[in-house]
């Protein structure tokens, strides 16, 4: 008792404990004993232990026996899980791996524990206590939550799975795409080289087009000038003729309202002409009208005054040169009536 006593208390206390001499050689082989036993039964512990959840994952939920964490890949997998298949080790099982049955390690453990006990290799304390306590809350959440947590952990791996795998497909959508893209560029030199060449034909057709056109512009630049030449002689002669008109009418008037014969006249070929006896050549007013329109010409032809002439041309002229310079002719009139060259 006295050995166990001052066994316990060099256990409780770090310093040196000072004992008879034949306590002490005593105390210090029992201790080298302890320790060395304490440490086989350690690692004989563990081993049993890792023996026995090996043995019992075989008929564990599934969350326990998932092999290893979830890799998540940007590619087939199937080649890789090849490669890094491994051959299973065959085992014998049962305790140990000799194949015996693993309940023997119950009688075993309870033969060993008698002197374990006994001699003190192992002291049962709160340490134990807290072990056991442990061992049971593992084994409740095992047998209890397992499931759930398992449940819970694989449902959101899936979901990380199948959002990463969605992210792939669009990947691989795009890619698929631009490889369309490239594809149907393949032949980007061709249609280039052939638009080019439909450009120097184009560019060849411009050329000898513009070789003709300043001549089409040209014919359609005079044809316009002569145009309005024209139109505008017609309206000098409508008014001319107007102003004949009324200077003719406004002057045998006044001859047939002046002079009594030639109303007499006038009156004697409308009864002729109304009862249908009047000869040709015998009306009054007509042979009047004709005896002006004479008169005038014989006038004109006389008369050495172009005034009003140069006055039209010169209106004539302006209006056209008007009209060339807004549009853009390649000429233009002079004072004197002859087309000069802008260009």
């Amino acid at each position: 008792r006295k050995t166990k006593d001052a066994r316990e208390s060099v256990y409780r206390c770090p310093r040196v404990l000072c004992l008879p001499r034949g306590e002490n050689i005593l105390w210090q082989a029992n201790t080298e004993v302890d320790t060395r036993f304490v440490t086989m039964l350690r690692a004989a512990t563990s081993s049993v232990a890792k023996r026995a959840i090996l043995g019992s994952s075989r008929g564990a939920p599934k969350c326990v026996a998932a092999p290893r964490a979830m890799a998540f890949h940007a590619s087939s997998r199937q080649e890789e899980e090849a490669k890094d298949a491994v051959a299973p080790v065959e085992s014998k099982g049962g305790l140990f791996g000799t194949g015996l049955s693993e309940w023997f390690a119950l009688p075993i453990g309870m033969t060993a524990a008698v002197p374990i006990i006994k001699f003190d290799w192992y002291v049962i304390n709160e340490e134990t206590q807290l072990a056991a306590v442990f061992v049971a809350f593992c084994v409740a959440l095992y047998t209890q939550g397992g499931d759930a947590i398992y449940k819970t952990l694989d449902e959101k791996a899936q979901t990380l799975l199948k959002e990463h795998n969605e992210a792939e497909d669009k990947v691989i959508e795009a890619l698929t795409q631009k490889l369309d893209y490239l594809k149907a560029d393949s032949g980007m030199v061709e249609d280039f080289q052939a638009i080019n060449q439909i450009r120097e034909e184009a560019y060849v057709d411009l050329n000898a087009a513009g070789a003709i056109k300043p001549q089409h512009d040209f014919k359609v630049q005079v044809e316009r000038a002569l145009a309005m030449i024209a139109q505008e002689e017609a309206n000098v002669t409508e008014k001319t003729k107007i102003a004949l008109m009324q200077e003719a009418t406004a002057y045998v008037t006044d001859q047939f309202t002046s002079t009594k014969a030639l109303k007499k006249a006038a009156l004697d070929s409308a009864i002729a002409t109304i009862k249908g006896t009047a000869t040709s050549g015998a009306d009054p007013v007509q042979a009047a009208f004709v005896k002006f329109f004479q008169d005038k010409a014989a006038d004109a032809k006389a008369s050495s005054d172009d005034s009003e002439e140069a006055a039209q041309r010169a209106a004539l002229i302006a209006k056209i040169n008007g009209v060339a310079k807004g549009e853009g002719f390649f000429f233009e009139f002079g004072e004197d009536g002859k087309p000069k060259m802008t260009v």
